[in-house]
């Protein structure tokens, strides 16, 4: 059973890409139709594919080495992301690359000429599925969870954008000064704990 993407607003593409964090799968809808399903290569445990929902900002032939034939950039505002193809045809299947989504080149040259660009892409997933021991210079949808969690308590007002920066860290330690919590300006899962993110309780922090 398929879930659908999120309806497409006015204005926007009928195209529309679903990505599954946990199943190394590509979907394309148009409307609430799937038009096509692909297998891919997503980002490993320690450089996760980003959680979120996206949307397609450039379109290049050639894009670089071992990028494949074609790139389909999306915008992540922490960090270079895209869907893209490979010249490690054998990792698709697998959990293998630095965070972006890796096709066979004719799938992805298949894919490069229907969607355009503003196409939402929704990759769907825990963003905090692989906890770590977050600091400032950190960047990733981890980051942006907790981020979310501060501005919701109303220890943050900046954007959240997924980057741990000095407006992140001063929010983690006025946040820890009102918890009691050792104020490092880091979050372990102490932190974690006590911003109400449920999934680390049990985990140790990295």
């Amino acid at each position: 059973m398929f879930q659908a993407p999120p309806p497409v607003t006015q204005g926007a593409t009928s195209y529309r890409i679903r990505i599954d964090s946990n199943r190394p799968t590509l979907y394309l809808y148009r409307g609430a139709h799937l038009v096509h399903m692909w297998g891919v290569a997503l980002g490993k445990p320690e450089t996760a594919t980003p959680v979120g929902l996206w949307k397609v900002i450039d379109k290049q032939r050639g894009w670089g080495s071992g990028f494949g034939s074609r790139w389909i950039g999306l915008d992540v505002p922490w960090g270079t992301y895209g869907i893209h193809g490979t010249n490690a045809p054998a990792s698709i299947g697998r959990f293998a690359s630095h965070g972006c989504i890796r096709m066979h080149n004719e799938d992805v040259e298949a894919l490069y000429d229907i969607v355009p660009i503003g196409t939402p892409v929704w990759i769907v997933g825990d963003p905090l599925a692989h906890i770590r021991r977050l600091e400032y210079g950190n960047a990733g949808a981890d980051v942006r969870a907790v981020q979310v969690a501060l501005q919701r308590l109303g220890y943050y007002r900046g954007p959240c954008v997924g980057r741990f920066d000095a407006a992140t860290q001063f929010a983690v330690v006025y946040f820890q000064l009102a918890h009691h919590l050792a104020m490092d300006g880091v979050v372990d899962a102490d932190d974690y704990r006590a911003l109400g993110l449920g999934r680390p309780l049990g985990r140790a922090a990295k």
